[in-house]
């Protein structure tokens, strides 16, 4: 007895289209002959079923008598019949996904050109605020001697005998019919017998390329930008690859990233920490002032709004990260040293209480 054909696709009853046909393509990968050539014969038999249920249950007329009067509905017929072929049914799914290439009616269709790729450092400051670069570099342009034919002016392609003017060359194994790229003409359906002196029969020429692009502000090293139709030209006048553009941000002395933050560390002697200062630093605006209160501890952090970096393709901006990092002298003269063992003195335990409080609870923990 034939299997219910929504149990052989494993969907439900009331699934539509697409789920019909994302359940198609996942078995259909799966059951392949070819990927099961320890049990051909069966997988076979298997493939065969499962493109009879998706043929059924995709139309939605054959798929409404098949609910109404089950395998019945076509026992008239003698048996299931495919009128537009295996073939057919898998170029249609699957396109390229077996490496076909073929359009409908069987022409070859034009190759879409390479993409390229373009690394471009810029440096922090360039990155942040946006900038415009002129790039330059080679890439294939449609030869203008024969336009992409590959032809010498004045003859033309003839038609691949190999693939009578497909470009595919059609291999039958079992019921199952699949497409491959003809070797003999690279796809074009067409063979170039007086070949271009301008291109060689490439139909195409390599070129130097001068390239303005904007870079928008707020990219980081791995962003990457692309130029549609800016790569390699088509094969056989195919549309023209794009061209991406892969960002490196070079180090800056100063200043360090952190997303759309930017950090600064500013160094202040023990003194100014001590009794509160104001420090000026340096922003990607320019100059702006921070005030260091009283009591500040080394590694506090002071947030500048909205100095930081662009967000990239949305609005606001960052903030600058203020880090305070407070000098001990490495040298004191005899002077100096008098006035801080008189200020120890002076102020006794009271002068380190973060310390006091941390050696209380070291000493409670080893007691």
């Amino acid at each position: 007895m034939k299997r219910d054909y929504y149990e052989v696709l494993g969907v439900s009853r009331d699934a539509g289209g697409d789920d019909l046909k994302k359940a198609y393509r996942r078995l259909a990968v799966k059951l392949h002959p070819d990927k099961n050539p320890d049990d051909h014969a069966a997988a076979e038999a298997r493939f065969k079923e499962l493109n009879e249920a998706y043929q059924v249950l995709s139309d939605p007329e054959r798929r409404g008598q098949y609910d109404r009067f089950g395998h019945a509905a076509f026992e008239q017929d003698g048996g299931f019949g495919f009128p537009g072929g295996f073939d057919d049914i898998i170029g249609d799914l699957f396109g390229d996904f077996f490496g076909t290439g073929r359009g409908r009616g069987g022409r070859a269709r034009a190759q879409r050109g390479d993409d390229l790729q373009y690394r471009l450092t810029l440096s922090f400051e360039e990155a942040a605020r946006g900038c415009e670069r002129t790039l330059e570099f080679a890439r294939l342009h449609t030869c203008d001697a024969c336009a992409g034919s590959g032809a010498l002016p004045g003859t033309a392609p003839t038609a691949c005998t190999h693939c009578r003017g497909t470009g595919q060359i059609r291999l039958q194994q079992g019921f199952f019919s699949i497409a491959k790229t003809c070797g003999y003409c690279s796809g074009r359906g067409s063979v170039v017998k007086s070949p271009c002196a301008a291109c060689g029969g490439a139909g195409s020429v390599q070129q130097a390329q001068t390239l303005n692009v904007k870079v928008p502000a707020g990219v980081d090293t791995g962003s990457r930008l692309k130029l549609r139709g800016e790569g390699e030209a088509g094969p056989g006048g195919g549309s023209p690859g794009d061209l991406y553009v892969l960002v490196d941000v070079a180090a800056h002395a100063i200043f360090q990233r952190e997303g759309a933050d930017v950090v600064c560390e500013v160094p202040i002697s023990f003194v100014d920490a001590a009794l509160g200062t104001e420090v000026e630093v340096p922003t990607l605006d320019g100059k702006a002032k921070v005030k260091v209160p009283a009591g500040t501890q080394s590694g506090q952090v002071y947030r500048l709004r909205g100095r930081g970096i662009p967000h990239l393709g949305a609005y606001g901006s960052g903030d600058q990260l203020v880090r305070i990092v407070i000098e001990t002298p490495r040298k004191l003269s005899k002077r100096q040293r008098e006035l801080l063992e008189e200020f120890a003195r002076v102020s006794g335990e009271d002068v380190h209480p973060r310390a006091k409080s941390f050696f209380d609870k070291v000493k409670s923990i080893l007691e």
